[in-house]
């Protein structure tokens, strides 16, 4: 077990030094440990690698942004281990690294499982709800409920053990972590992008999977050229822990031909063509605006603002507000200028800004807005604790009339928000 910096990730290896690498990826909220009933079979013919998610496992809790950054700090750690071209294994968020890989850096990966994996994981407003919950109420609600997403009913009736540890894996993730996950999850979308992939992939699914399921599995399938799909029966999210030897014989039968393929030397990818030096005939002078004359360079905020709106409040309270012909030059205008050019500037993070509104949305008494502008404080990391204290400050400076007006309107927005 071993992780030199926050730019790489804990892993383990298992099998022949000399043996061709093949990379396990794990879910959200789980461990390497997920694959321990695959590796006695496995490594036969593999080197394998196991890594875990930072935060999950014992391992250094380094935040990170994205699934690309992960993928980065995978090929980090594979770098350091002299690995440069493997077979890759991945179940859900594992999967997602896998995806990323086989769009991102194809000239490393031989090879493709896709387990339980879908090229976008539910909708962005639900993960960030999620890192919501996790922020004010710890790990424990989403270890609760990990026995009746990950398991078929008869196997959690029958393997108590089995899902105690699934269990304990949960809770002793760190919070942090799981959040930066969710959020990562949350703007995840390939969708448009599974054509690209050219590497030879196995979609593998239990047939009772209720969070990314066969549905998901076959729009992978249909967008990826080289994939076939596997269905696992009986099995729910965690095929691996489930049906253990359906799913190893499913991982080998796939890898095996392609063993040889991971000890060869990849090739980089091609750099663009270079045109000739182009030299200018004369000096061209910046082309003056007349007074009064806009400047189309200037990109339009329209699509940034539009961005940062959804990820801020929520697509679903963007949908309803753009919804209505009425006053859709109105929302253009907020759009455009409030969340194009005002919250898109990055002296103040987001939290700085939420307060800012939140306190100037009590000082006039815009309630309505202010329940909005507090489910988007908690989704940009403010917790319930801090909005207390928000409030509490505006009743020394804008009047205690409407802190007790807003404090109402707070308290039912965390109380909605952030019960499991």
């Amino acid at each position: 077990m071993s992780q030199t910096s926050p730019n790489t990730l804990q892993y383990r290896t298992d099998g022949p030094e000399d043996a061709p690498v093949l990379v396990l990826g794990p879910s959200l909220g789980t461990t390497w440990h997920m694959w321990d009933r695959q590796i006695p079979e496995l490594t036969r013919q593999w080197r394998v690698v196991r890594f875990d998610l930072p935060g999950h496992g014992g391992a250094p809790a380094h935040p990170f942004a994205s699934v690309a950054e992960l993928g980065d700090r995978l090929l980090t750690t594979l770098d350091d281990l002299g690995v440069q071209r493997f077979g890759y294994a991945g179940c859900s968020f594992g999967g997602a690294v896998g995806l990323d890989l086989a769009l991102r850096a194809p000239h490393r990966v031989a090879s493709l499982a896709l387990v339980a994996t879908s090229p976008r994981f539910g909708s962005p407003d639900e993960f960030r709800q999620r890192g919501v919950v996790v922020r004010a109420n710890g790990l424990e609600p989403m270890a609760r409920t990990a026995p009746e997403q990950w398991f078929t009913p008869g196997f959690a009736a029958a393997q108590p053990a089995i899902v105690e540890w699934a269990v304990q894996m949960v809770r002793t993730t760190d919070p942090g972590c799981y959040i930066s996950a969710c959020e990562a999850l949350a703007v995840f979308d390939v969708r448009e992008a599974l054509a690209r992939i050219g590497i030879p992939a196995l979609v593998l699914v239990g047939s009772e999977d209720q969070v990314t399921g066969p549905a998901e599995a076959r729009t992978l399938v249909a967008g990826i050229a080289d994939a076939r799909l596997a269905v696992v029966p009986g099995a729910s999210h965690l095929a691996p822990v489930e049906q253990p030897a359906a799913v190893t014989d499913l991982l080998t039968g796939h890898f095996a031909g392609t063993a040889h393929d991971t000890q060869s030397t990849p090739a980089a990818p091609p750099m663009p063509p270079v045109s000739a030096p182009v030299v200018p005939r004369a000096e061209i002078a910046p082309a003056e605006i007349p007074p009064g004359t806009a400047d189309d360079s200037r990109p339009d905020p329209y699509e940034r603002g539009l961005k940062l709106r959804r990820e801020v409040l929520g697509d679903a309270h963007v949908d309803r507000a753009l919804g209505d012909d009425f006053d859709e030059d109105f929302q253009s205008l907020v759009t455009r200028y409030a969340w194009g050019e005002i919250w898109s500037r990055e002296a103040l993070d987001r939290r700085t800004r939420s307060a800012v509104t939140l306190t100037a949305l009590i000082a006039g008494g815009h309630l309505d807005a202010l329940a909005d502008h507090t489910r988007a404080a908690l989704r940009n990391g403010l917790t319930p604790a801090e909005l207390r204290e928000i409030v509490l400050q505006t009743g020394v400076y804008c009047g205690l009339p409407a802190a007790d007006s807003a404090l109402r309107v707070v308290r039912r927005v965390i109380r909605e928000d952030t019960t499991p």
